[in-house]
């Protein structure tokens, strides 16, 4: 699965103009104008990487930065910015951050840097998401790929080896958007597919399973006319 990287700055241009080179690059790409639009970017979606520039409207990215880091936010992150004073380089570093670079720079300097970031982080997909050792955690939920267990705060739920099969599908793909046709040719015992009419039924079933009581968010959600996509949240964002 591709890596994702989330881009935060005011400046359109400039978003939109790294988000076309991350993508000839091999990266998926979500862009944010401010920290209210990363927020909801993030609580959709999981990040591997923040790209965060410092001079924006509103919170700037140090202040960002820094309040990612208080709240225990282990996302890696390379801030970006006009300055290339060295104060604010320590200051970028000092605040948690885990690379900086001034601009005007190459953008193939930046992806060389996100990339050894990525190497130095292997875990980084449990910085959000908590993909690890063949586990995918989303909010209260553990859900084991190698020993087929779905455990909720610890205590396993019980599902069918179709319920199974959809909801790993959809949690292996956050933030896809995939088709009763789509999901209906994945799930299959041994060379039985599953008939794609009943795949609302099942994603009725799965939902039930997923109702913990702690958090009203729903991760299984219908898009109309087409078919269902997973939004997994954070431990930390089912107590918000």
């Amino acid at each position: 699965m591709k890596q994702r990287i989330l881009i935060i700055d005011d400046d359109s241009r400039h978003r939109n103009l790294l988000a076309n080179y991350f993508e000839m690059q091999g990266f998926d790409t979500l862009l944010a104008a401010d920290a209210i639009e990363m927020k909801k970017q993030r609580e959709r979606f999981h990040c591997d990487l923040l790209v965060l520039d410092v001079n924006m409207p509103g919170e700037d990215g140090f202040s960002i930065c820094k309040r990612l880091r208080a709240a225990g936010d282990k996302v890696p992150i390379v801030i970006v910015t006009a300055n290339n004073e060295i104060v604010d380089r320590i200051l970028g570093l000092e605040y948690g951050s885990d690379d900086y670079l001034a601009k005007p720079f190459d953008p193939r300097e930046l992806v060389a840097r996100i990339n050894a970031v990525l190497r130095r982080i292997p875990d980084n997909s449990l910085n959000t998401y908590g993909v690890n050792s063949g586990q995918l955690q989303f909010g209260p939920f553990v859900l084991d790929m190698s020993s087929r267990i779905l455990l909720c705060n610890g205590q396993a739920v019980a599902l069918s080896f179709d319920e199974f099969e959809l909801l790993k599908i959809l949690t292996l793909t956050p933030g896809k958007i995939l088709s009763r046709h789509q999901l209906a040719n994945q799930i299959r015992q041994g060379n039985q597919k599953i008939d794609q009419r009943n795949i609302d039924m099942l994603v009725s079933r799965v939902r039930k399973r997923l109702m913990d009581g702690s958090s009203s968010h729903q991760y299984i959600q219908s898009v109309r006319g087409i078919g269902y996509v997973f939004i997994g949240i954070t431990r930390d964002q089912t107590k918000s």
